[in-house]
């Protein structure tokens, strides 16, 4: 037997191979298309193309690119479909060494009652270097009403989307958010999700999940420093229910002049509106300068004892509405194992970063 140079998988294993869809009559609807829910485009109105900000050259450069980037996106509705198809066209399509093509360029879907929670249950699979597919991410035996959520891409663009239902399919609204008012999340590559294997993975999109609420996704990738253009245009969001900053990663020291300008932009608009500062998780390099799971870096340590200084300071000035969280792992003597490149966090990251946030944010939101 010789060896090949290049070993097909999927000629072995059939799990390995990408499906062809079958010619099947579908309505097709667009994402704007009632009764079915659109979040994580504030500022899109309907028929526009996506983006996270208003394209505006008065925007940083990269976080103006970084706005095609459709991460935070999703798509809700109930049906009793027993199919649902993508038809899509990529832009701005971003493939990293250390990033699957699913979580930076693919759409997963979650899958439920109707009001309860909601399981992960398929997810986009096209062939490498494809922009444009179409592609069946659920089926099912039976027909009966299900509720779904469709997460976007976390590093591409979307130029075009279509989702496809069986002709006789009913399409229902959402359960309703358990409050309409967003979260808005400002930060990093970590925030905008990398490198999560699949978008639901997002820590973003984990926590919107666990507390059915809309979480508006403002991360860029290298590119939350912090600049008072973009504080500015974080505030034009009317009536959030909280600000999340988490951009330590991307300022380092930056953020000794940043922070209280950009919670000042915030204050002046949101007076009274809840803000969390989060600092950063370790980062693998830390254990490599210090030898120790607990030790932080010395500039990571001046950094989030700053962050926790300033929350004070503004406290005992009378802002109650600010909080601190660290962000570091005091208790995980497996966090070297969260990363995929010592930065950037995997599933499991993600997950344990939810895990922690989570409670914390909703012990403000349900005050």
């Amino acid at each position: 037997m010789t060896k090949e140079k290049k070993l097909a998988v999927e000629k072995f294993d059939r799990n390995m191979a990408v499906n062809e869809v079958k010619e099947e009559k579908l309505k097709w609807f667009s994402a704007d298309d009632k009764p079915m829910r659109l979040t994580g485009f504030y500022f899109r109105k309907p028929g526009e193309v996506f983006r996270r900000f208003p394209l505006d050259d008065k925007l940083p450069a990269a976080v103006n690119g970084l706005s095609w980037h459709t991460a935070g996106g999703q798509l809700s509705f109930i049906s009793d479909t027993k199919v649902i198809r993508l038809k899509v066209t990529l832009g701005h399509e971003s493939l990293m060494d250390h990033c699957t093509k699913i979580g930076s360029s693919g759409f997963d879907v979650y899958m439920g009652k109707p009001g309860g929670e909601k399981y992960f249950c398929g997810v986009t699979r096209v062939k490498v270097n494809n922009d444009s597919y179409e592609v069946d991410v659920f089926k099912a035996e039976s027909a009966q009403m299900r509720e779904f959520t469709i997460n976007f891409p976390l590093y591409c663009g979307v130029d075009s989307f279509e989702i496809g239902f069986e002709e006789t399919a009913e399409i229902k609204a959402p359960t309703p958010w358990k409050d309409d008012a967003p979260v808005v999340v400002y930060g990093t590559s970590i925030t905008q999700g990398g490198c999560a294997n699949r978008p639901g993975m997002a820590y973003t999109n984990i926590i919107s999940r666990r507390l059915n609420r809309p979480l508006l996704n403002f991360g860029f990738s290298g590119s939350g420093r912090g600049e008072p253009y973009v504080f500015e245009q974080l505030a034009k969001v009317e009536n959030p229910a909280m600000f999340i900053l988490d951009y330590e990663a991307n300022a380092n020291t930056g953020i000794w002049t940043t922070l209280s300008e950009g919670i000042d932009i915030l204050r002046a608009k949101h007076p009274d509106t809840p803000i969390m500062v989060v600092s950063k998780f370790h980062f693998n390099r830390e254990y490599v300068e210090t030898g120790s799971l607990t030790t932080r870096a010395p500039g990571a340590e001046k950094s989030w004892k700053f962050e926790r200084a300033e929350v004070n300071r503004r406290r005992r000035a009378g802002d109650k509405n600010i909080t601190f969280v660290y962000g570091g792992w005091k208790n995980e003597k497996d966090w070297t194992e969260f990363t995929v490149d010592g930065v950037h966090a995997t599933d499991l990251g993600f997950y344990m970063f939810a895990k922690m946030l989570t409670p914390k944010i909703a012990k403000v939101l349900d005050k």
